[in-house]
């Protein structure tokens, strides 16, 4: 017999030998140990479908809850074989009981996270008392529904539910509409819905949440004093407990600079208490401009820094020589009376009537005997110079970097051949210098 034909005799023999092993012995369960030990952490892992409105937020705030592995986005819950985002919006879908929602499918790991909390986050993280709707999505699609595969999670679901009924009934809102039934088929959506706000960091991302909250943290709740609110002019960004690129945004491009004179504060919609607010808060970002705590108007949404202070400028300087100034290139009067007001200041520096931005300094301020105030330089990087043709004259206007706003012109025929900025008093305000 060939050497190679007993090694393959060998082999068989052994195997033969390891499977007729008794299932009691030593040896057969340290065969199998492996084995076991990977199904059993197999098995901590565990699914539940979950609809909440569009599915690209829900999906980011499921993947952030720690202990879950995975959060795909897709379709579940409707009658037709198979689903598409083209289909499923449809015009004529839109009311169409047998269509199918969006969802996310939240893969968890039970021995780092239970389903009772997943599902408390569900209801904490979008309105579930809206029918067929979250917020301006308006359709069966975005109907609230949690898809559950065994009669525990049915349970779980249905206890969760009731828990949350009585929160939000103490704070005012109506019944549940949220459905619980049976998963039957989950389609997952299309790639590119896949991760959708890391590949889009500036995508859409909603806040439909009423902020009532399961008591599952024993720390009392920390009342929101609104008094300073309630008195004079006053801006309040509503902003999101979860993460909202748009919110992001606003903060970077403009809250992060702005130090105007009147206060910019952010509230989370469940903390407006005290205030009267017409504008629907679910938005976010939402601008507020209110004045004794009442609103005066608001905007839904992300606010380019122009577009901020274009608002923030009808809210301070109304139907104003001011705002002719700042938006229209209009020019003060000479000798104006905010100009008699600035002509002879002490130390300090002016800044942008708006942005709060520090623009021109009283060491390089000079009578021109124009009627204008006149400097020989701006702050460094604070002004913006461009071309001005109109009225036949060409000129180099100066605006704010901050704003935006327009504050004058500059000039070659200063005092030893420096420069001469003429510009307007009434866009701006004057801050002495510190000792």
């Amino acid at each position: 017999m060939k050497i190679s034909s007993v090694l393959t005799l060998s082999v068989i023999v052994i195997i033969g030998a390891l499977f007729a092993l008794s299932p009691n012995s030593a040896e057969h369960s340290a065969i199998k140990m492996p084995i076991l030990q990977k199904d059993v952490a197999t098995n901590h892992l565990d699914s539940i479908v979950l609809g909440a409105g569009c599915f690209w937020g829900a999906e980011k705030r499921y993947q952030a809850i720690p202990g879950v592995v995975d959060a795909v986005s897709g379709y579940a819950d409707g009658k037709k074989v198979g689903a598409n985002y083209r289909e499923i919006t449809k015009a004529k879908n839109r009311f169409n009981k047998n269509n199918h929602a969006e969802v996310v499918k939240v893969t968890f790991n039970r021995s780092m996270v239970n389903l009772e909390t997943i599902l408390q986050q569900y209801f904490e993280g979008h309105d579930p008392t809206q029918l067929n709707r979250q917020g301006n999505d308006v359709g069966t699609q975005y109907r609230s529904t949690i898809l559950t595969n065994s009669q525990q999670q049915m349970e779980a679901a249905n206890t969760v539910s009731k828990q949350y009924q009585t929160l939000l009934s103490a704070a005012n809102y109506d019944e549940i509409t949220t459905k619980i039934k049976s998963l039957k088929k989950f389609y997952p959506a299309e790639d590119y819905h896949q991760d959708y706000l890391v590949k889009n960091p500036n995508g859409y991302c909603p806040d439909h949440s009423t902020g009532v909250k399961f008591n599952t943290d024993p720390t009392p709740l920390v009342v929101v004093d609104n008094s300073s609110l309630a008195s004079g002019k006053q801006i309040v960004v509503i902003d999101s407990e979860n993460y909202c690129p748009y919110c992001e945004k606003f903060k970077k491009n403009v809250a992060n600079d702005y130090s105007g004179t009147i206060p910019l504060t952010f509230r989370l919609a469940s903390q407006l208490h005290g205030l009267d607010i017409t504008t629907a808060t679910w938005a976010t970002p939402t601008i507020l401009f209110l004045e004794d705590g009442k609103e005066v108007f608001g905007k839904q949404g992300y606010v380019s820094p122009k577009d901020f202070y274009r608002a923030l400028g009808l809210f301070k300087l109304g139907d104003s020589e001011a705002y002719n100034v700042a938006f229209d290139e209009g020019t003060d009067g000479r000798f104006c009376k905010q100009y008699e007001i600035f002509k002879n200041t002490p130390d300090g520096v002016f800044i942008d009537k708006l942005s709060g931005a520090a623009l021109f300094d009283t060491k390089d301020r000079f009578n021109s005997k124009t009627g204008w105030l006149s400097f020989t330089k701006a702050v460094d990087g604070s002004t913006i110079e461009k071309p001005d043709n109109s009225y036949g004259m060409r000129r180099i206007e100066v605006r704010s970097k901050s704003s935006n706003i327009h504050l004058g012109h500059v000039f070659p025929d200063g005092p030893n051949g420096q420069s001469r900025f003429c510009i307007n008093a009434t866009v701006l305000e004057f801050k002495p210098r510190k000792s």
